[in-house]
């Protein structure tokens, strides 16, 4: 079988070990179960608020369960360790059947859930939480939610810190669902922090090699101020050399091409003053005529 199969497996046969306990174990106070597999056998520790109920007389009621757990999940050897719990108020299990008998037997559920969740408080939690979902008063479902204190909901605190228990209560209007989450006294969270008093700081202060905190704070305004002199005052020290960067011209030597007699052509000069000659004539022939024409038109108008 694979591994992934293997652990479903595992978890479908403690859950269903659990509800065993749960049924059986109902008016002993069955608050958990921890369940680890060795050579020898299996073994499981029960948590429970009446030990003795458990046992039975002589032993008579925990053979009994030994041979139901034998013949209905096939357990090789299974030894049952029984342990009760010191503090049942601090036992989300055994909070959450007592909630739902209580709701069962005709407490009404704020009543109930108050009294319950201040019973948890002073017992020592950090903080609790109690759910309540179903028809829990009238035809239509609601979820009811009773605080005190500091719960977390997520994350691996939630995990493994919060003690979580579920139970149902049977109505005649319909099933609810009870859930309770409790941080126990001794839990230490990841946002806790501690305040010393009257605590010399120096014990916590870690040593450094060779300078003290004092020469170090003294050493740094020398520092600082050499910097700024060497940066107003532009000193720079007389051993320092300056490297002059000598640029190199480089002389591109670049052929010119002069045109030849030959690449010129033969232009007779004479018809070049002539076409020139031409259009200057031209050219006083128009402004003359328009000088003529506003003589004209000034005639014209003194007229």
């Amino acid at each position: 079988m694979a591994d992934e199969q293997q652990f479903i497996e595992d978890g479908l046969q403690r859950t269903q070990i659990d509800e065993f306990f749960a049924e059986e174990l109902g008016r002993a106070g069955y608050g958990g179960m921890d369940v680890a597999k060795t050579p020898m056998g299996t073994q499981i520790v029960l948590k429970a608020e009446k030990p003795g109920m458990v046992i039975g007389k002589g032993g008579k009621n925990i053979r009994k369960i030994t041979t139901e757990l034998e013949d209905r999940f096939d357990l090789d050897d299974p030894q049952i360790d029984v342990q009760e719990v010191e503090e049942p108020d601090l036992n989300a299990r055994i909070v959450a059947d007592r909630l739902g008998n209580a709701l069962e037997r005709g407490w009404y559920f704020r009543k109930a859930g108050h009294t319950t969740i201040d019973r948890i408080m002073e017992a020592g939690a950090k903080g609790a939480e109690i759910v309540l979902s179903g028809k829990v008063t009238g035809a239509r479902s609601r979820v009811e939610k009773f605080n005190r204190g500091y719960i977390k909901h997520n994350g691996e605190p939630a995990e493994d810190i919060v003690d979580s228990g579920v139970g149902v209560a049977v109505m005649k209007l319909g099933t609810i669902g009870v859930r309770v989450k409790i941080i126990p006294p001794n839990a230490e969270l990841p946002d806790d922090f501690e305040i010393y008093e009257d605590v010399e700081v120096e014990e916590y202060v870690a040593e450094t090699d060779g300078e003290s905190v004092e020469e170090l704070l003294e050493g740094e305004p020398e520092d600082e101020s050499e910097a700024e002199t060497t940066e107003v005052g532009h000193d720079e020290p007389e051993d320092v050399e300056v490297d002059e960067e000598v640029v190199e011209e480089e002389i591109v030597e670049e052929d010119v091409e002069v045109p030849t007699d030959d690449d010129v052509e033969d232009v007779d000069v004479d018809e070049l003053e002539d076409a020139v000659d031409e259009e200057l004539d031209e050219d006083v022939e128009a402004e003359a005529e328009e000088l003529m024409d506003e003589m004209d038109d000034e005639e014209a108008d003194e007229e």
